[in-house]
């Protein structure tokens, strides 16, 4: 059996982690459809049907194009900071619930990587280290350019990773549980009769204040400040091309899913439906494998939903002055990640249970 449980694991982080990777050539192809609808320009239209395949067309570029290092660089960070910001978008997949259980040889297994006691914890933790990745490419790039786009992202992070902080707070006050799996177990069924049983409606403040803290978190417009084309030519890979720059890139959308499907597990109950609780569900349907796949398909409509989001306020919203920015976290989102964290122990101490 031990056999079969290493196969298992193994076939579980290939699978899911493929999965999220298809998320890359996917936004790819959103992020231009939407611009040039936003733009009233048709957008990619030439490779495939309706530009299906340009996706496809700029990996096999990447993949052929000359890489070459600029000269005075330290060579081994430079060619190391693209997978330092690549390998820590991928390890947090692992502790991401993604559905609760299918049946395999009479067995039942769990719809994630690992689940950890205290996985948000380590989602946070891990997360946080993209910014080395980032860091190690401005610097060792011998670039004013560079090092000045890498200094802000390191600024930037650390401002927007407190209130990130201080809105898991409340989340964590409210289910009692570090475990995000437990989180979305007790997300199921309605709230005053009518409403689904979310997050959101429990901690509507710490979501707004988690969303915007999430988009400085992944470097996205209006929050792009350590790539500003206008200021930094690209920022911190400006001197990066070939795959390290598409590395960079995936990172980057890596950490989008990463950031949407956390948003989905805390606020907007994970897999569950609105209204219907699993129970029911698995009475109709009449088989554990088939809620399975409900649940997944659940599962990837709330999370390409909060994608979209991403895609729409970067082609909608101009972007912040980097003073802006810093005043926006430490003089407004970290007061109300703290008022939040208030309001809720006030409201949980005389409701005797959750906000």
């Amino acid at each position: 059996m031990e056999a079969f449980d290493y196969i298992l694991s193994i076939s579980k982080v290939v699978l899911i982690l493929v999965g999220v990777i298809q998320v890359v050539p996917i936004m790819i192809y959103v992020e231009r459809k939407v611009a040039a609808l936003i733009q009233d320009r048709p957008g990619p239209n030439r490779v495939g049907p309706l530009g299906l395949f340009q996706p496809i067309a700029d990996a096999v570029k990447f993949l052929f194009k000359e890489d070459p290092i600029p000269l005075n660089t330290n060579r081994f960070l430079y060619t190391l900071a693209p997978f330092l910001s690549l390998l820590p978008a991928c390890l947090v997949i692992a502790a991401l619930p993604i559905a609760d259980k299918a049946i395999l040889f009479g067995r039942e297994i769990y719809i994630q990587i690992t689940d950890l006691d205290v996985s948000l914890i380590y989602i946070l933790a891990i997360g946080s280290l993209g910014v080395y990745g980032i860091l190690f490419g401005g610097w060792a790039s011998n670039n004013k350019y560079s090092l000045i786009g890498s200094l802000r992202s390191a600024s930037q992070m650390v401002s927007y990773e407190l209130p990130l902080g201080l809105a898991v707070v409340g989340t964590v006050m409210v289910y009692g549980t570090f475990s995000l799996r437990e989180m979305v177990l007790q997300q199921e069924g309605t709230f005053l009769g009518f409403l689904p049983n979310w997050g959101i409606f429990y901690q509507p403040l710490g979501f707004l204040v988690f969303l915007v803290a999430s988009f400085a978190e992944t470097n996205r417009l209006p929050f792009d400040l350590p790539e500003t084309e206008a200021e930094l030519v690209a920022g911190f890979h400006t001197e990066y091309g070939s795959m390290k720059f598409a590395t960079f890139f995936m990172a980057e959308y890596m950490n989008l899913a990463t950031m949407a499907g956390l948003m989905t597990v805390m606020y907007f109950g994970g897999w569950h439906l609105p209204w219907v609780k699993d129970s029911q569900l698995l009475e109709w349907l009449g088989s554990q494998n088939l809620l399975c796949i409900v649940q997944i398909i659940t599962y990837i409509v709330k999370v390409a939903f909060f994608l979209f989001l991403y895609v729409l306020i970067r082609w909608t919203l101009p972007r912040f002055r980097f003073d802006q920015l810093m005043e926006l976290s430490w003089g407004s989102l970290i007061p109300l990640g703290l008022i939040n964290i208030l309001l809720s122990a006030v409201i949980m101490y005389f409701t005797g249970g959750k906000v």
